[in-house]
């Protein structure tokens, strides 16, 4: 048996110290290196015997873990012992910068053993100052006058008694709740403690190898009852990205964005992250070739970002629609919004190509109605038909939610004397859906 003994030691309790994850955390960030991890005191214990030599042996394997430190603005404190007591106590002497013995473990200080701490001044008038002071004495008088647990302690310092420990596992979804340091009034008084709960969602999406997509923000109010109205006992708000993503400085901007737009309906004191999608993380692009590796933030995240700060509604991308119809064919709806994928028959209906068809790269928000010259429509003056017809008979089957009436048109390159080049339309005659006046249509431009 082989333990490494963590502890994260911070130098100061002012506000804006470095804040480090929760314990739950730190402890998935360990099982990265074995998968037996557990907290003994205030220590981190991980037991390496099994799997040391996968990370080129102890030395490199402590190295690695203080590269890989979670939080790399406090300091991180290690130790390594035959067992978790042993490991423990090093662990100790060493945060007191006491250099250890060189009798191991009988010449460990006394007061470095857990449960020697109840019966400390007793011991000590005895005259027993070490482990193995204590270990000396009788061991039927020893558990009659201290109990059973001090000498079952010595006993496994010695590797006389098989050690047993809760070893830690990791969840399947992730879910902290954290007591906020004092009651937050405005939302954004939440994003301090926030972080923290981000940090070891972090963890836990690199542990697991997942990706965030969706997760929920949840506080606690203080209040039952404010200005005579009952209030719930929980307020929440959710975020939710484009692609999967394990950034942290993404997610925290996300939620920012999020709590600065969000009002507390009364004082808050905890605070609660889960997750409420996740996806299998990819991984980063690891391409030489420039395209691939573009340096900034990615598209999609100032798209997240622009729709939490102005309104979902006010940042939209185009969606093409297989229709005939031109202004049919494309439609705008929010950047975040989910797209439903249509039913068979109805994508079958709207099954559309248009091989021949020339398009202006400009197309009106609605058809122009054009005037008349006799026969000739008019367009900054008469209009010289260049190509066409091209005939369009579509959206016969839907009502008023698939754009109105039944399109039935033949489409011209028109030249206008002043325009140029322009794309028209005339309703074709003679049928039920128009009247018996010829009804001539601008739709683009081609200039």
């Amino acid at each position: 048996m082989h333990w490494i003994a963590l502890r994260w030691s911070l130098e100061t309790d002012a506000p804006d110290a470095p804040q480090l994850p929760t314990p739950e955390a730190l402890g998935w960030w360990a099982l990265e290196y074995t998968p037996h991890v557990t907290w003994q005191d205030e220590a981190l214990m991980l037991e390496v015997s099994a799997c040391e030599r996968l990370w080129g042996g102890r030395l490199q394997l402590m190295r690695q873990l203080v590269a890989a430190n979670p939080a790399p603005d406090v300091r991180m404190l290690g130790a390594q012992g035959a067992t978790s007591l042993i490991a423990l106590a090093r662990l100790r002497l060493f945060e007191r910068n006491e250099d250890r013995p060189k009798d191991m473990p009988a010449g460990l200080p006394l007061d470095t053993l857990t449960a020697a701490h109840p019966h400390l001044d007793l011991l000590a008038r005895l005259g027993c100052r070490t482990w193995g002071d204590v270990a000396a004495l009788p061991r039927g008088g020893l558990t009659r006058r201290f109990g059973t647990e001090l000498r079952a302690a010595l006993d496994t310092a010695w590797g006389l008694r098989p050690e047993g420990h809760d070893w830690l596992t990791l969840p399947d979804v992730f879910e902290q709740k954290l007591e906020l340091p004092a009651l937050a009034e405005t939302a954004p008084e939440l994003m301090w403690s926030a972080n923290r709960l981000l940090s070891a969602l972090q963890i836990w999406l690199r542990a697991r190898q997942r990706g965030a997509r969706a997760l929920e923000l949840q506080w606690t109010l203080d209040l039952k009852r404010f200005n005579g109205v009952n209030l719930p006992p929980h307020q929440q708000l959710a975020v939710r990205t484009a692609e999967p993503t394990q950034d942290l400085a993404h997610l925290r901007r996300l939620l920012s964005e999020k709590l600065a737009l969000t009002t507390l309906a009364a004082p808050a004191s905890w605070l609660k992250l889960r997750t409420l999608e996740t996806d299998p993380w990819a991984g980063a692009s690891t391409s030489f070739l420039p395209e691939d590796n573009r340096k900034g933030d990615k598209l999609h995240e100032m798209v997240e970002r622009l729709s939490v700060r102005l309104g979902a509604d006010q940042v939209v991308v185009p969606l093409a629609q297989a229709d005939h119809r031109p202004e049919r064919q494309q439609r705008w709806r929010p950047a975040l919004q989910k797209e439903k994928t249509p039913a068979p028959d109805k994508a079958r209906k709207d099954a559309a190509s248009q091989p021949d068809a020339i398009y202006p790269p400009w197309l009106l928000p609605e058809p122009l109605r054009l005037e008349m010259d006799g026969e000739r429509p008019c367009y900054c003056g008469p209009l010289r038909k260049l190509v066409g017809p091209q005939r369009v008979e579509a959206g016969w089957w839907g009502g008023e939610e698939d754009g109105g009436q039944p399109a039935m048109r033949d489409y011209y390159v028109a030249e206008s004397p002043e325009a140029g080049l322009v794309w028209i339309f005339r309703e074709r005659p003679a049928t039920r859906f128009s009247s018996g006046e010829v009804r001539w249509y601008l739709q683009g431009f081609y200039a």
